[in-house]
């Protein structure tokens, strides 16, 4: 599915800023994500990457500027504002609860019950299972009854990966989401990402790794001490141009 151009963008973000007492996380930055389309979002550690996801996410409160949601002004202040507009978030910290297991953190904050209030054990488990087959792989896993805590790193994290993918909407954000992945593991996260768009669901992909975000990324932004400092098409750019320009800033 090529990129939607001629539509409001899914979420369109002016003059972004965010302070920390007189420490300045953000300072004015114009970002936007379109329909159909995956977003590298790139710059060296410090550069505001991850205050901006977490912003766009709800976890934490912007201090200046303006959110648009398909061309309609909207507020993004806590997570259910966030999850109203579509957009499901994995972060660099996952978030899994260790003791339970892989079904329970699964649907974590989201359980299914029925009419009487009773969780529908078995339809999550089922569920978890199909998931664990045919969505983002897991090296290892097959069990959802196994306890997340006794995951490797990588396990972990492709866990969170799955969870986020099967309750997705219009937007994934990305936080550095294979950085303890094995190869493989890492190859299905990107594949999915892709597979993803061909779907209409869009992704911002917070990476270090530029040559997995030029593997799957249709646009660039580089951020740099807080400030958007380039927003560049794949076609417009290279692997080096976009090195030089981190390790310029």
């Amino acid at each position: 599915m090529p990129l939607d151009t001629n539509t409001a963008p899914l979420l369109n973000l002016r003059g972004i800023g965010k302070t920390y007492g007189r420490t300045e996380a953000l300072s004015d930055v114009d970002l936007h994500v379109n329909q159909n389309e995956v977003l590298g979002l790139l710059g060296d550690n410090g550069a505001g990457k991850s205050t901006l996801i977490k912003i766009l996410s709800g976890v934490v409160d912007r201090t200046t500027g303006d959110i648009e949601a398909d061309g309609t002004p909207t507020d993004i202040r806590n997570r259910q504002d966030s999850a109203k507009l579509g957009i499901e978030t994995i972060y660099q910290d996952i978030a899994l609860v260790g003791p339970m297991s892989i079904w329970r953190n699964m649907y974590l904050a989201r359980e299914l019950c029925n009419r009487f209030g009773f969780l529908r054990r078995r339809e999550m488990r089922d569920t978890t299972v199909d998931i664990l087959r045919k969505g983002v792989e897991i090296t290892g896993v097959d069990d959802p009854e196994a306890e997340v805590g006794g995951l490797s790193g990588g396990q972990m994290q492709a866990v969170a990966i799955a969870r986020a993918v099967h309750f997705r909407s219009k937007i994934l954000l990305l936080d550095e989401p294979t950085s303890a992945l094995s190869v493989r593991e890492t190859e299905n996260v990107l594949k999915y990402m892709v597979d993803l768009r061909e779907e209409g669901v869009s992704s911002v992909f917070v990476t270090h790794n530029l040559y997995h975000a030029f593997q799957v990324c249709d646009r660039f932004v580089v951020m740099a001490h807080g400030r958007k400092i380039a927003d560049v098409t794949k076609a417009d750019t290279t692997i080096e141009e976009l090195t030089k320009l981190i390790v310029a800033h």
